[in-house]
């Protein structure tokens, strides 16, 4: 993931000049005597590089936030950021439960969920069911026929936000034939507002190459669990190097996103690229909205985040081993007292652990 190539470039001058004269300026110095002592820069750290809170007080009677539940890892709050740890071998879904009439449903416990891989039966480990900070990625094209949608979008962009969980953190990509890191990880309403609005609407459409680096970029949201992208795109892709399935797959991966994608479609566009949109968000628990009007995309926006808000969170620890591999499908399903027909959405399948293999490197979230 890669910011603004302008802006790279100059600090990437700025620091090579300075290097060159500070190499100048110590080869002439005269050596430090042995008792001089130099502070060593801090690097800055936290959300939008503030600086370093003080060392955190001893935990305090009230400080946990859940009490585990037979064998649910501890949920902890340390400075305002909702920690969820988990055993690395555990799969975790998140899943959306709706009537016969497409109606939510909210209050299900652990015992009306059925958790199938395979084809097998698995044991459920930890089950959760309250709203929960997210990773968010707000993914949006912007290719030359966006240029007149992008307004109304980028508010769509900023309502999905405003009604989203406060603690999220939210990155912004915008993409054309590139794609381009405006935004990192960053709860500010502004400065999300500032990247959406670096519109240069023009190019083609590499949806796939933006979609792979954007899941990337999730793994490194740190501390939160929840992995969420929104794509918003009004085209099929025509310059990526990634293809579809190459996509797919990566989303797929053991614990990866949950995708929601809006299709601004006219009719030129509308098969490969629905089929596309449509794949990235059912074979990972989300939703693919196709809103016959620009109109739409606020109140789409707005289902987004009451869905990401209201999901049950289970977690269970496959009955084949991680190590095994291969690509595995699963299945939920919930029966309760007084329902009927009772529908859940979420994930298809994963590869198995492929999170793993693939999550290395320092965490992101500055």
């Amino acid at each position: 993931m890669h910011p603004r190539n302008s802006a790279v470039l100059l600090v990437i001058a700025s620091v090579l000049s300075l290097g060159s004269w500070l190499a100048a300026q110590n080869a002439s110095a005269p050596a430090q005597q042995p008792n001089a002592t130099t502070a060593a820069p801090q690097p800055a750290t936290g959300r939008d590089q503030q600086s370093a809170p003080p060392p955190a007080a001893p935990n305090q009677p009230g400080d946990t936030v859940q009490v585990p539940d037979q064998g649910q890892a501890p949920v902890a709050q340390h400075d305002d950021v909702y920690v969820f740890k988990k055993e690395v071998d555990e799969v975790t879904l998140h899943a959306t439960v709706v009537d016969d009439h497409f109606r939510p449903i909210t209050s299900l416990t652990r015992n009306d969920f059925t958790v199938f891989e395979d084809g097998k039966s698995q044991q459920i480990t930890s089950f959760r069911n309250e709203d929960i900070p997210v990773a968010l990625g707000i993914v949006i094209d912007n290719s030359g026929s966006m240029r007149e949608k992008r307004p109304q979008v980028n508010a769509a962009a900023i309502n999905l936000v405003r009604s989203s969980n406060p603690q999220d953190k939210v990155f912004i990509v915008n993409f054309n034939e590139e794609y381009f890191l405006d935004q990192d990880y960053t709860g500010s309403i502004p400065k999300l507002r500032d990247a959406l609005e670096r519109i240069e609407s023009r190019g083609g459409t590499a949806l796939y190459d933006a979609v792979v680096a954007s899941s990337d970029h999730l793994k490194k949201s740190g501390e939160l669990e929840k992995k969420v992208l929104l794509v918003v795109t009004d085209g099929e892709d025509n310059a990526s190097r990634e293809s579809l399935e190459q996509a797919l797959r990566r989303l797929e991966e053991q614990n990866g996103p949950t995708v929601y994608t809006i299709g601004l479609l006219d009719e030129e566009h509308s098969k490969r690229a629905r089929r596309a949109l449509r794949e990235m968000a059912e074979d990972t628990g989300g939703v693919a909205f196709f809103p016959r009007d620009l109109n739409e995309v606020q109140a789409i926006t707005s289902q987004i985040a009451h869905d990401i808000r209201n999901q049950y969170t289970i977690q269970y620890k496959p009955s084949t081993p991680q190590s095994a591999g291969g690509y595995r499908t699963v299945k939920v399903q919930a029966k309760a007292p007084g329902y009927k027909n009772l529908q859940v959405r979420t994930r298809n399948g994963y590869y198995a652990g492929q999170q793993r293999a693939s999550a290395g490197g320092p965490s992101g979230g500055q």
